[in-house]
């Protein structure tokens, strides 16, 4: 399963066309949230639990460029520099936020 295509299609989301025949859909503020790099990963871990406000940087959610990395994942540039999360195409279905998607996760 690859994608066949990408595209920003609102300012805050983006599409992903899959060679299965899924699109997929996922907002820019869950991409970022749900970052798989090792310190994103960390910071989630060490605020499980704990409710606290945001901390909200320039850039945060403005997705810059979207670059292939082999051929099994997308690394995502985002607008405040952030550039260190490899998203890989099971982990982008995983976390697709299409209709059908969140249809089955809530079955």
């Amino acid at each position: 399963m690859k994608p066949t295509k990408i595209k920003q299609v609102l300012p805050a989301e983006l599409l992903i066309e899959w060679d299965d025949g899924h699109k997929g859909l996922h907002v820019l503020t869950t991409l970022r949230k749900y970052c798989p790099c090792a310190a994103c990963k960390a910071e989630m871990e060490s605020q499980e639990g704990i409710i606290s406000l945001p901390i909200l940087k320039p850039g945060q959610y403005e997705l810059k460029s979207v670059d292939p990395i082999g051929s099994y994942a997308l690394q995502l540039i985002w607008g405040d520099g952030h550039n260190t999360g490899i998203y890989t195409f099971d982990y982008l279905r995983q976390i697709c936020e299409c209709d059908a998607c969140r249809q089955m996760a809530e079955e």
